[in-house]
């Protein structure tokens, strides 16, 4: 079980944080995802924000496990948003969106079970 949450946590905790730094940098993807989804674009700095304290969170859950549980669980409330966002845009496209989602969860979940 040690091995799974491992691999899980720090595959998470990788693609969020390239998710987060595209966001922070301001990259075109993350922009093009918030004019279809008619979210203002000045939300992408605090989302990304966001992202990358869940990315953090789950490696400090490593040393501090309430932490990597409540990053986790904060990730998947996050997507949860970006799907109400989706739905609320008329967007059915969740390909990218399901994978964040189901890392988010199976991160929660491995956290869950190890610890």
């Amino acid at each position: 079980m040690f091995t799974a949450y491992v691999v899980v946590t720090l595959l998470t905790s990788a693609v969020i944080a390239v998710a987060a730094v595209a966001n922070l940098i301001g990259h075109d993807y993350p922009k093009r995802q918030a004019d279809k989804l008619r979210v203002p674009r000045s939300w992408t700095l605090p989302l990304g924000a966001l992202l990358a304290a869940g990315s953090l969170g789950l490696l400090a859950g490593f040393a501090v496990p309430v932490l990597g549980t409540l990053a986790a669980g904060g990730l998947v409330l996050y997507f949860l948003g970006a799907f109400g966002a989706h739905l609320r845009a008329r967007d059915h496209d969740f390909g990218a969106w399901a994978l964040f989602f189901s890392l988010a969860v199976a991160a929660l979940g491995v956290n869950l079970a190890y610890h």
